[in-house]
């Protein structure tokens, strides 16, 4: 039930079909009887920039959830980010503090690392491969930076994005140990795709299952494709998997705690949302 003391999570998007966060965040709310709801909105990019700082003129607005198109604009048009945020030049969260301003951060690669550790997986020491150099890419390449690991080595067929994210993770990260290369998997204990293949009926695949270390554990952002044919290798290969949907429902968590809304569980979030996968 909405009412008129309902705090507003904005879902800002284009197009709003696929978004599935309101299926997801509006039953935790009614079950833990928090008076918040997310609203999508479907925002256009060319209005974007002339929208944001207004709608957060809205006396009972708490933040907001940013999706495509607007990860990368959302940057210039807050008051600070977050080091996750500047590594992955993109940023898909809101947060209007007590004096108005506005606070950006990015979950996706808390997302990873989360689903990551719940399978056990020790990112301490471990070489580890990200293919592809994009937001998400960058993101959990941000996430990774964070725990401590022997290297991570970065692969994308634009040369100049895996070249870019380097130097951010290295003015970041002094320490870290960051390597460009090729998309061989052989040798690495934690591989990523990061790419959009899979994605569609008949994408080849990001790298070579048949060079992956038995025991590494593979994981490939794509949403919405169940256990891709990339992950169905890797599992024939002997190695873990993480599917998109483990990091989906790992982040909201953190996003949750972000917004000032207390903790919850993925397991909790599944058992209560609106959707299936």
């Amino acid at each position: 039930m909405i009412s008129g003391r309902t705090g507003i999570i904005a879902h800002l998007g284009y197009p709003t079909e696929s978004f599935t966060a309101p299926m997801i965040y509006n039953p935790w709310f009614e079950a833990h009887g928090i008076d918040a709801v997310v609203v999508p909105m479907g925002v256009r990019a060319p209005d974007y920039a002339a929208f944001l700082r207004p709608l957060f003129r809205l006396g009972n607005i708490r933040g907001a959830l940013v999706t495509m198109p607007h990860k990368v604009a959302t940057v210039d048009l807050i008051d600070q980010v977050s080091i996750a945020v500047e590594i992955a030049g993109s940023c898909n969260a809101i947060r209007r503090r007590p004096d108005g301003s506005l606070y950006g951060d990015m979950f996706d690669g808390i997302g990873f690392t989360r689903a990551a550790k719940r399978e056990g997986f020790d990112f301490a020491g471990a070489d580890c491969l990200v293919v592809g150099a994009g937001g998400v890419g960058s993101a959990i390449a941000a996430a990774i930076a964070t725990e401590d690991p022997g290297s991570i080595a970065l692969h994308d067929i634009r040369g100049t994005a895996a070249e870019a994210l380097a130097a951010r993770l290295r003015h970041h990260y002094p320490g870290l140990d960051v390597v460009l290369g090729g998309n061989d998997p052989a040798g690495y204990r934690l591989v990523v795709n990061a790419t959009p293949l899979g994605m569609m009926p008949g994408d080849p695949l990001p790298f070579d299952p048949d060079r992956l270390s038995p025991g590494a554990l593979v994981g490939d952002v794509v949403l919405g494709a169940g256990t891709t044919p990339l992950l169905q290798a890797a599992a024939r290969r002997g190695c873990g998997t993480l599917l998109g949907t483990d990091m989906l429902f790992e982040q909201i968590p953190a996003y949750l705690e972000f917004f000032g809304f207390g903790r919850a569980t993925a397991d909790e979030l599944r058992a209560l949302a609106k959707i299936s996968y």
